[in-house]
C-alpha cells in the first residue's frame, strides 16, 4: 500500500523502511529553512537564480549561475509568519513582501512553493507513521481474536468452536442476532410510546440473566455463543417470535427469581406475627441476588411478604381465575378496583396456560379514602414446572428520567401445586416498590406490615372466596323465601357481587369507575365524589355521591363486626331505618366463618308489607372484614328470584370495612373475641343527589352528606364505648 500525493514529485510509501523513507524526503526540516532559496543571479534580475523546482519552460531562461546564498533570519522570519497568515500569496502580495525583505517576487514565489513542499511532506511522514502504528495494532487484536476464538465453545450443544476464520455460517448469524436486537429495540419503543414510559432493553440483561432466557426452547434450534466475555443469544426460528422476545427474556427471568425466593428460608425470610407471615429481610435479599435487575429506586418504599395456605379449588380452574384478568379483578374485587390485558404475547401451548404471557395494568386498593390506588403496568406469565404451576408478575418499564414511580412490582405472583380432594397448596409471594407519602398516618403501620397489600392478604381473600364457591354447592345451607330455588340464590349472590364492586370503587374513588373527587369537600378525613349515571345498567340514573371516612376505634375488629352485622341494634346506629326493626327474609351461607352470609331483610313486622327490601352481605376474613347493604325495591327482588337478570338491578351501597389498627393485632386473629388492640373503621355512603345527570352539586347537598356521615360515626362510637352492646 502507498499514498501519492496529489499535486507535488512527493511519493510517499507505507511499506518503506523508515531509513529509506528519510532518504526519499526532497530536504530535512531543519536544512529547509537557510538551504531551500538559492540567490538570484543580479545580471539576470527577472530570472531566478536558482530553481529547486523547475518546469521545461523555466529551463529556457537559466542563465549563468552566480554564488548561492542564505535568506538572511529576519527574511526567514518574516516569510514564515506571512505563511501562517496566507500559505498562497498572490502577484502584488508576492511583490510588496520582495520589495520589504529586499527579494525578487520570484525569489518570494519559489520560496512559498518549496514552503508548502516541506509542510506536505511533514503531514504525510505523520500519517504514515499513524497507519503503521494501527495496523500493527489490527494485528495484535487479529491474533488475540484468534487465541480467544479457538477456546471459546457452546454452551447450549457443548461443542467446540471451529478454529481459523469465522465460517459464513457463522458470520450469518452474526448478522441475524444484530437484527433480531434492533428489531427488538425498535418494538420496545413502540410499547414504550403506548405506556408512555422507556422498555427495559434486553441489552441491560446481565450476563447471567440472558444465560436463562432460553425460551424458544429446543424447537427453536437457538444457540448462545461466548467469546470474549460476550453473549449472542440466537433466536433463528422465525420473525413470529421477534415481538415477544423482551417481554418473555424478563418474565423468565422473574419466574426464576420467585421460584428461589419460595424455596429460601432464613436468614432471607423471617417469621412474624405468630408465624403467620414471612417478610423479607432486604439486606439478605439483595445479597443473594447481587445481579438483579430490580435494584433499589430512591424514594419508594419496599413491601415484601410471603405466606402459604392449601385451598378448596383445583388447579385448573384457579390457574382459569389467575389468568382471566376480567374474573381475576371480580374474584379479588376487595383488593383489586379495575384490571385490563393491555396485550397478549402469547396464549399457552396444548389448550392450557403453560407459557402464557400478557401484559396488564390494574389498580390496587384498600377499603378506606385514605390509602390511594396503587397502578401498575406489569407481565404476567404462567409456566408449567415440574409438579408446580407458576404465576408471576413484575414490572416491565422503566420511567423516564424526570418521573420517579410511584408503585413497581419486583417479581411477585404465585406457586401452585395440586392436592388431592380437588384442592391446591398456594405459596404467594408479594414483593413490591411504592410511594408512600401520601398514606395517612393512622395507615401506616399496617400497611408497613405488608397485610394490606401483602401475600396473607391475597391469600385470605382467596380461601374465603373459594370457601364461598364451595358453600353454593350446598343448597341446604341456606334458608330462603317461597320458591327461592339454587339458580335463583345464585342472581342473589351475583347482584352481592356487584354491589361489593361497586362499594369498593366508591371508597377508593377508582377513575375507572368514573368516579371524581368533589372539589373543595377534602377535609377531616371525609372524601366526597361524584358519578354521572347516563342510564349505564345497574346504576340509577343521575347524579350519585359517595361519601366516605375512617376513624379509629379503641375496640378489638371482631366486636365491631358482630355489632354492624346484627340485627337487634341495627335501629340504633342506622339512621335511614328512623327506628323501625329488620327481619330477616332470605339467608344465603356463603362461608365458613360464622356471619359470612348474604341476607335479604324486610323493615318493619313480617306480615306488614313493605315496598323496600334491603340486600346485605357480611363477611370476615384473617385480614378484614365487611358489611355492605343497599335498598332494593320488592319487586326487583322477586323479579331476580323468579330468574331476572341481576345485572340490571340499580344499587347504591352503603357499608363498613374494617381493618386491624397494627400488624400486632392480628396476633390471634381478626376472629379473636379477646383480641386487644383498636381498629380502623371506614364509613361509606352512597345517595343518589339528583336524577338529571347535569344537575350541579349544591354546598347544601355536601354538607347532608357530611352530616349524615358524621352522624352514624358518632353513634357508632358512642355504643361500643358505651358497652351498650352485649
Amino acid at each position: 500500500m502507498c499514498l501519492h500525493s496529489i499535486s507535488g514529485p512527493v511519493v510517499v510509501k507505507f511499506n518503506m523502511s523508515e531509513d529509506e523513507q528519510q532518504q526519499d524526503l526532497l530536504l530535512d526540516d531543519q536544512a529547509m529553512d537557510h538551504q531551500l532559496l538559492l540567490d538570484i543571479d543580479q545580471d539576470f534580475p527577472n530570472t531566478p537564480s536558482s530553481e529547486p523546482i523547475a518546469s521545461g519552460d523555466d529551463q529556457d531562461h537559466r542563465g549563468k549561475r552566480k554564488r548561492n546564498h542564505r535568506h538572511s533570519t529576519h527574511q526567514i522570519q518574516r516569510l514564515e509568519a506571512f505563511f501562517k497568515e496566507c500559505p498562497h500569496p498572490d502577484d502584488a502580495q508576492r511583490k510588496l513582501l520582495g520589495l520589504e525583505l529586499g527579494l525578487e517576487p520570484l525569489q518570494v514565489k519559489f520560496w512559498f512553493q518549496n514552503k508548502r513542499t516541506q509542510l506536505k511532506n511533514h503531514n504525510e511522514k505523520e500519517d504514515n507513521q499513524r497507519l503503521k502504528d494501527e495496523n500493527d495494532q489490527l494485528i495484535s487484536d487479529n491474533l488475540r481474536l484468534k487465541e480467544a476464538l479457538s477456546s471459546a465453545c457452546c454452551p447450549n450443544c457443548g461443542g467446540p468452536h471451529s478454529l481459523g476464520e469465522i465460517t459464513i455460517d457463522e458470520q450469518e448469524l452474526q448478522a441475524q442476532n444484530a437484527r433480531l436486537r434492533n428489531e427488538i429495540e425498535r418494538i420496545s419503543a413502540i410499547v414504550a410510546e403506548h405506556a408512555n414510559q422507556q422498555l427495559m432493553s434486553f441489552q441491560m440483561l446481565p450476563p447471567s440473566a440472558q444465560a436463562i432466557v432460553g425460551f424458544f426452547g429446543a424447537q427453536s434450534h437457538s444457540c448462545l455463543i461466548e467469546s470474549n466475555n460476550v453473549e449472542l443469544f440466537i433466536p433463528v426460528n422465525g420473525e413470529s417470535e421477534i415481538k415477544k422476545m423482551t417481554p418473555l427474556a424478563l418474565a423468565q427471568v422473574a419466574m426464576e427469581e420467585l421460584l428461589t425466593l419460595a424455596q429460601l428460608g432464613e436468614p432471607i425470610w423471617t417469621s412474624s406475627y405468630n408465624y403467620s407471615t414471612e417478610t423479607l429481610i432486604e439486606e439478605e435479599y439483595a445479597r443473594a441476588f447481587p445481579r438483579g435487575l430490580w435494584p433499589k429506586m430512591v424514594g419508594l418504599r419496599t413491601e415484601a411478604s410471603r405466606h402459604s395456605a392449601i385451598v378448596c379449588m383445583n388447579t385448573g380452574r384457579l390457574l382459569d381465575i389467575l389468568m382471566d384478568v376480567g374474573k381475576w379483578s371480580t374474584f379479588f374485587s376487595s383488593i383489586v378496583a379495575r384490571a385490563t390485558t393491555v396485550e397478549t404475547y402469547s396464549t399457552g401451548k396444548e389448550a392450557t396456560y403453560d407459557g402464557t404471557l400478557q401484559l396488564v395494568t390494574a389498580e390496587l386498593q384498600v377499603p378506606t379514602p385514605l390509602v390511594p390506588l396503587r397502578e401498575g403496568l406489569f407481565l404476567r406469565y404462567c409456566k408449567h414446572h415440574g409438579e408446580h404451576w407458576v404465576v408471576v408478575d413484575v414490572s416491565m418499564l422503566q420511567v423516564h428520567e424526570n418521573q420517579m414511580p410511584k408503585y413497581r412490582r419486583r417479581p411477585s405472583g404465585c406457586i401452585i401445586q395440586e392436592m388431592p380432594n380437588d384442592c391446591s397448596k398456594v405459596i404467594w409471594i408479594e414483593h413490591v416498590e411504592v410511594d408512600d407519602s401520601g398514606i395517612h398516618h393512622l395507615y401506616k403501620s399496617i400497611l408497613n406490615s405488608g397485610l394490606t397489600f401483602g401475600a396473607k392478604r391475597w391469600l385470605a381473600i382467596l380461601t374465603r372466596q373459594c370457601e364461598k364457591l364451595a358453600s353454593l354447592m350446598d343448597i341446604n345451607n341456606s334458608t330462603s323465601l317461597k320458591d327461592a330455588n339454587s339458580d335463583a340464590m345464585r342472581s342473589i349472590l351475583k347482584l352481592a357481587e356487584r354491589m361489593m364492586i361497586s362499594f369498593c370503587s366508591g371508597v377508593s374513588g377508582s377513575a375507572a369507575h368514573h368516579w371524581a373527587d368533589v372539589s373543595g369537600t377534602v377535609l377531616n378525613d371525609v372524601r366526597i365524589r361524584s358519578r354521572k349515571n347516563n342510564g349505564n345498567p345497574g346504576r340509577p340514573p343521575g347524579v350519585v355521591l359517595s361519601a366516605s371516612t375512617s376513624i379509629w376505634l379503641p375496640v378489638a375488629p371482631k366486636r365491631i363486626f358482630n355489632l354492624l352485622r346484627g340485627v337487634p341494634s341495627r335501629n340504633q346506629w342506622d339512621i335511614l331505618l328512623h327506628g323501625g326493626m329488620l327481619y330477616e327474609a332470605l339467608r344465603i351461607v356463603n362461608g365458613q366463618e360464622q356471619g359470612n352470609c348474604v341476607s335479604i331483610f324486610t323493615v318493619g313486622l313480617p306480615q306488614e308489607v313493605n315496598n323496600m327490601m334491603i340486600l346485605q352481605e357480611s363477611f370476615s376474613d384473617t385480614t378484614c372484614s365487611y358489611i355492605i347493604y343497599a335498598p332494593v325495591d320488592a319487586a326487583i327482588i322477586n323479579s331476580v328470584l323468579r330468574g331476572g337478570d341481576p345485572h340490571f338491578v340499580a344499587l347504591l351501597p352503603t357499608g363498613f370495612a374494617i381493618l386491624p389498627d397494627r400488624p400486632s393485632t392480628l396476633h390471634g386473629g381478626i376472629h379473636d373475641e379477646d383480641n386487644s388492640g383498636g381498629s380502623l373503621l371506614t364509613v361509606a355512603f352512597q345517595i343518589l343527589l339528583d336524577c338529571c345527570p347535569d344537575s350541579k352539586i349544591s354546598m347544601g347537598s355536601i354538607a347532608t352528606v357530611k352530616s349524615l356521615l358524621s352522624c352514624t360515626c358518632d353513634r357508632i362510637r358512642d355504643i361500643l364505648l358505651g358497652n351498650n352492646v352485649q
